[in-house]
C-alpha cells in the first residue's frame, strides 16, 4: 500500500460521465419504463430510495434466478447485492420455492398458528441459544417490537445506539452524532420527536463513553449490531462486546442484537459464532429466502417479565404485532429455508468463497499500492476507499467517497456485476461460484486501471 498514491478526480468525473452514456445506451428498455413510471410512482420507482441508484435510473429486471438476474433490456447481471441481504439465499431457492407454491394452495393468512411456527421457534432456539420467539414482517418491525417491550418491562423511556448504526426505519435509531451530541441523523424524514429526546448515542468500541451513557438509569436497552454493517463492516474491538454485556448488566439495561444483516457470520449469526448473550435477538430478511418475514427472541428472564406486565386483554392492542405478522406462507418459507437453504453446508461453501473474493480484492489493492482496503464478516464482504479499517461509526463515515463509491458500482453495472448500492458490499449466496468471484475481481482491476492509467 501506498498512502502517496492519488486518484485524479477530473479523471473521475471525466470517467463517469462516459459510464453514464454507456449506462443509458445500454438500457433503453429500462428507462422507457422508468419514463413512464414516473407517471404513477413517485420519482418513478416504487420505493423512494431507488433514486439513488448510479446511472440516473434503475434496471428493471425481468426475472431473478440463484445468484443471476436478466433486466428488461435481456442483460443477464452476476448479483452480489442480493436484495442488500434479503436475497442472500440467491434468488428464488428451490426448496423455499416449492414450499411457497405448496403453502399457497393451503392458505396463506389466517390469523392462528401452524405447526411451521413450532418448528420454526425451536430452530432460532437452536441457532441463536434464546428460548423464546415471535414473528413479525420486517427486522424493522421486529426491532421496533423489542424496544417498546424493553421500555415497557424496566420502566426506563431511552435507547441506546452506536453512531452510524443501522436497523432499518426505527424513529429511536434515526439518532447520530452531531457535533459530538444526539441529534436527529442528516435527512432523518419527518421525526415524530427529535431522536435526541429518545435515544442517547455513543460511538462504537468506545466502553468509557458507553459506561458514561448507562450511568443515570434511564437507558432502557442498547439496540446493537454485533458487527456494524451499513456504514462499511465495522468490526468490535477485542474486549468490546465483553464491555458491552457486563455494563448493561450492572446498569439494568437489556441488550437488543441486530442479526438481520450480520446473518452472514454464519448459520448462528455472530451471536453464535462468539457466544454473545442478548436479552433480546432480532432478525429478518433473508430468513424465508425473499418472503417478507422476521423474528425477535427473548430470554427466560425476559419472556417472565413479559407475561408478567403485559395484560391478556391488552394483547391486541398495546402496539407491538400486525396482522399479517406469523402468516402460514411466511412461516412456511422460513422453515425450508432454515432448514433446507441457509444450513451449516451452505455456510460452508459460502465462507470460503467470500474469503476468495476478500483476496482477489485485497491483490489488486496490493498490486497497484492503491491506499484501500478490504473488510469480511463470513459472506459479507466490502471495499473502501481508505487506508485502514475504521474503528467507529465517525471513521467509516468520514472515509466513504461520494465520487469513487457511485463510479465503482456504475461501472461494475455496465459489466454485468450489480454490488450492493451507495457502498461497496458483495454478499455470497448458496449459488455463487469461484467462477462469479473471480469475475469480479477480473472487473475490480479493469476498473482500478482505468482510473489510474
Amino acid at each position: 500500500m501506498n498512502p502517496q498514491i492519488t486518484i485524479n478526480r477530473t479523471k473521475v468525473k471525466t470517467l463517469m460521465e462516459h459510464e453514464k452514456v454507456l449506462f443509458r445506451d445500454k438500457h433503453p428498455q429500462s428507462f422507457e419504463l422508468y419514463q413512464k413510471a414516473k407517471r404513477s410512482l413517485l420519482s418513478g420507482v416504487p420505493m423512494h430510495w431507488m433514486v439513488r441508484w448510479a446511472g440516473g435510473f434503475p434496471v428493471f429486471v425481468k426475472e431473478a434466478r440463484g445468484a443471476v438476474f436478466t433486466d428488461v433490456d435481456g442483460l443477464e447481471y452476476l448479483d452480489f447485492c442480493l436484495g442488500d441481504t434479503g436475497a442472500m439465499t440467491g434468488h428464488s431457492p428451490g426448496a423455499s420455492t416449492e414450499a411457497i407454491k405448496t403453502q399457497l394452495d393451503k392458505g396463506i393468512t389466517t390469523m392462528l398458528p401452524t405447526e411451521d411456527a413450532l418448528w420454526v421457534g425451536e430452530e432460532l432456539q437452536r441457532r441463536f441459544g434464546l428460548p423464546y420467539w415471535q414473528f413479525a414482517l420486517t427486522a424493522t418491525d421486529a426491532n421496533r417490537f423489542a424496544l417498546r417491550i424493553a421500555r415497557h418491562i424496566t420502566g426506563r423511556t431511552k435507547v441506546l445506539v452506536f453512531h452510524g448504526c443501522y436497523h432499518g426505519s426505527v424513529d429511536e435509531a434515526y439518532a447520530w452524532l452531531v457535533d459530538g451530541k444526539p441529534a436527529s441523523r442528516p435527512g432523518n424524514i419527518g421525526p415524530a420527536v427529535d431522536p435526541a429526546i429518545t435515544t442517547k448515542v455513543v460511538e462504537w468500541n468506545d466502553a468509557p463513553a458507553l459506561e458514561e451513557a448507562l450511568k443515570d438509569g434511564s437507558i432502557a436497552c442498547v439496540l446493537a449490531e454485533p458487527v456494524m454493517t451499513n456504514v462499511g463492516v465495522v468490526h468490535p474491538e477485542p474486549g468490546f462486546h465483553d464491555a458491552l454485556r457486563e455494563l448493561t448488566r450492572k446498569y439494568g439495561t437489556l441488550l437488543i442484537i441486530d442479526e438481520t444483516h450480520t446473518i452472514s457470520a454464519g448459520p448462528g449469526g455472530y451471536t453464535k459464532a462468539h457466544n454473545l448473550q442478548p436479552d433480546m435477538l432480532t432478525i429478518g430478511k433473508p430468513i424465508a429466502g425473499g418472503i417478507p418475514a422476521a423474528a425477535y427472541g427473548f430470554s427466560d428472564e425476559v419472556a417472565k417479565q413479559i407475561e408478567e406486565k403485559i395484560r391478556n386483554e391488552y394483547a391486541d392492542t398495546g402496539g407491538i404485532g400486525g396482522t399479517l405478522a406469523g402468516n402460514a406462507l411466511s412461516l412456511a418459507a422460513m422453515r425450508t429455508t432454515l432448514s433446507q437453504v441457509l444450513t451449516n453446508e451452505a455456510y460452508q461453501r459460502m465462507i470460503p468463497l467470500a474469503e476468495r473474493f476478500e483476496q482477489g480484492v485485497q491483490s489488486v489493492i496490493e498490486k497497484y499500492g492503491l491506499p484501500w482496503h478490504v473488510t469480511r464478516l463470513g459472506c459479507r464482504v466490502e471495499y473502501l476507499f481508505r487506508p485502514n479499517p475504521a474503528k467507529n461509526g465517525s471513521e467509516a463515515l468520514a472515509g466513504q467517497d461520494s465520487e469513487l463509491d457511485p463510479f465503482m458500482h456504475l461501472y461494475m453495472l455496465n459489466r454485468g456485476i450489480l454490488m450492493t448500492p451507495f457502498h461497496n458490499m458483495a454478499l455470497i449466496s448458496p449459488a455463487t461460484t469461484k467462477a462469479h468471484v473471480d469475475l469480479h475481481t477480473k472487473v475490480f482491476e479493469k476498473a482500478v486501471h482505468g482510473l489510474l492509467e
